[in-house]
């Protein structure tokens, strides 16, 4: 990894302002403004992507946009000088559909033709949906983290589609809606240290609810000291995770090589390289469930991609490696060369992974293969429809 946690994580910065001024004062719509315009400035310059909707821009009746997502962009345009020269492609995934284009607001057209034609900004669509549910299914689907400010049912909508996939939610309380609207409700649910953990977890132990408490910012607290607690805690964040489906019985014969082999080429790849966190659940943990097969799957199902070991054909493996596949996830099916497998791998795009040679000639072609199938299509495709 380099520099910062956040580099290359994709950041999505959701919500809205309430359309009743008396609601959200002048006061309040600048400061959360100010907070979402200095959040942006310095994630870029810590090597942040972004995922960000384009579409209309609706005003309130004093003028103030309701939504953030034109500041957003306008913000990246101008905090490109910061931006590291090594930090990925694109900057900014840009969710359209297919009426975008005629509901770009005139102010906007100048930064937005500027924008699509650099290869910093990629373009996904919600096809012919003009459904903000289609749009934010797709924005869920990239984004890394996802950051809310007021907002309504869209915005809870937005945290239940980033939850079930295992990526963290971080609520901001800022008074821009309800108390029960929102952002707002999300960050009360997460008061409750009973639920904090179900917002985001952190490295080296650290009580998501202490951190919920940290963002409960007083009045008095600057725009300024309000960004750098929010990515004081961004930093903090676990690290998507990698699950490892894998022989674990050391009295297995092949569980020296299959241990040696994450040991010197899976984990070094997968965390010192790829940012992920590599997860196994072999009885030593600390449990978050009461039994260990729900343990498993619990941190399965949320998990960023699966590497499924099949050396050594455990059953408990195939199911896991089952439960993957069934569920979409990015997968990489890996064997030892030579191992009895009941079917062959290569099926599936499978690695069979050598014992001997270089710990980096390992590496070497287990990244090679890594760049192959990471964005291979989930076994069955799911057609709309309609589409």
């Amino acid at each position: 990894m380099t520099g910062s946690p956040l580099f290359g994580r994709r950041i999505h910065i959701a919500g809205s302002i309430s359309k009743d001024p008396a609601v959200a004062g002048a006061d309040e719509v600048r400061m959360a403004r100010d907070v979402v315009t200095g959040l942006v400035r310095t994630l870029v310059a810590k090597g942040a992507t972004f995922v960000v909707p384009v579409d209309a821009e609706p005003v309130r009746p004093d003028g103030m946009p309701i939504c953030f997502d034109w500041l957003i962009w306008a913000t990246l345009r101008d905090a490109l000088p910061s931006r590291p020269p090594t930090a990925p492609a694109p900057l900014a995934i840009a969710v359209q559909h297919h009426k975008t284009e005629d509901q770009i607001p005139a102010a906007h057209e100048t930064l937005w033709d500027e924008l699509r034609s650099s290869p910093l900004v990629k373009l996904e669509s919600a096809a012919r949906w003009d459904l903000n549910v289609k749009r934010m299914e797709a924005q869920a689907r990239y984004g890394d983290v996802l950051v809310t400010i007021g907002g309504t049912e869209g915005v809870l909508f937005l945290a239940d589609l980033y939850h079930a996939a295992g990526k963290p939610v971080i609520p901001l309380d800022l008074a821009v809606t309800p108390e029960n609207q929102g952002s707002r409700r999300l960050f009360s649910f997460g008061t409750a240290s009973a639920h904090s953990h179900r917002l985001f977890h952190l490295t080296d132990g650290e009580d998501p609810h202490d951190w919920i408490n940290r963002i409960r910012f007083p009045a008095r607290r600057t725009a300024a000291e309000r960004v750098d607690t929010i990515v004081a805690l961004l930093e903090r964040l676990e690290r998507p995770r990698a699950f490892a489906v894998r022989l674990l019985d050391p009295a297995n014969a092949e569980f020296d090589a299959v241990q040696a082999f994450f040991d010197v080429v899976v984990q070094p790849v997968l965390e010192n390289e790829l940012g992920y966190r590599l997860t196994v659940i072999d009885g030593r943990q600390t449990y978050e469930h009461a039994r260990i097969d729900e343990e498993i799957f619990a941190k399965l199902h949320r998990s960023s991609v699966v590497v499924a070991d099949i050396t050594g054909s455990r059953p408990n493996c195939f199911l896991e490696l089952g439960y993957a596949l069934g569920r979409g996830l990015p997968t990489i099916v890996t064997a030892r060369e030579g191992s009895a497998t009941p079917f062959d791998i290569t099926t599936l795009a499978g690695h069979r992974w050598r014992t001997d040679g270089t710990a980096e000639a390992r590496r070497a072609e287990f990244r090679s293969h890594w760049k192959a199938v990471r964005n291979r299509p989930p076994l069955v495709s799911v057609e709309e429809l309609i589409a």
